[in-house]
């Protein structure tokens, strides 16, 4: 089995958080990852959000297990999260699973193009807080007869479909970013990636220090981009 072994405590406790809030949205949540070098990156998919989530971590030294430099592969991320031993700092990869359709099509890992016009943190929480309460209050005013999922579903989609100002970023994606953690007070440290947009093709991604959150503006079911 293969064990990876991460930077220190923190990074652990920050994968089983991550992969705990994903088990949060989905109790069969699959993660893909790939560690090159001593990185190693998490992708998911809540549920209802339409967008991928992606969480870096460090790993203690590069990756290696007998000729191959790379990691690559599909996992339970139940599987996953039991695996963790933060006090070790280590995971143990569980077998592949068969992945999902979107574990096959990720993000590009080059041509990314800073997006202006991102508004700040505090904006950003802001604007999902405002989102969140026009849905409790519009779906609140429904009569209990017309209060149908698909009455919630499409109010939610009209609502978490809106762009923040003119970056093309949906709200969901925001919502997701909050969501997971993402958005969190960060203290600023030189060198260390802070808040950003980036676009590359049809993606935009949605940089915090915490983790990244990726969405394609034809949505996630469309194909036709890099199998990677």
């Amino acid at each position: 089995m293969t064990v990876l072994h991460l930077a220190d405590d923190g990074e652990a406790a920050d994968l089983a958080a991550f992969l705990a809030r994903l088990i949060h949205y989905d109790r069969g949540a699959a993660v893909r990852l790939q560690a090159t070098g001593t990185t190693l990156a998490v992708f998911g998919r809540p549920p209802s959000f339409e967008v991928l989530a992606i969480r870096a971590a460090r790993l203690a030294k590069p990756y290696e297990k007998g000729l191959q430099d790379r990691l690559d592969v599909t996992v339970s991320a139940g599987e996953l999260l039991e695996s963790v031993d933060e006090a070790a700092a280590t995971a143990a990869v569980p077998g592949a699973v068969t992945g999902p359709p979107w574990a096959g099509v990720l993000p590009p890992r080059a041509g990314w193009q800073a997006v202006p016009g991102l508004p700040a943190r505090d904006a950003l929480c802001a604007t999902v807080a405002a989102a969140v309460a026009e849905f409790r209050s519009r779906t609140e005013e429904l009569a209990l007869e017309r209060r149908t999922r698909a009455a919630l579903d499409g109010i939610g989609g009209e609502i978490w479909s809106r762009t923040v100002g003119d970056t093309g970023l949906p709200v969901r994606a925001v919502h997701a970013a909050q969501s997971l953690g993402f958005l969190r007070p960060a203290v600023p440290v030189p060198g260390e990636e802070q808040l950003g947009l980036f676009s590359s093709g049809a993606w935009l991604r949605l940089r915090t220090p915490y983790g990244s959150i990726a969405t394609r503006r034809a949505g996630l079911g469309v194909l036709g981009v890099s199998v990677r």
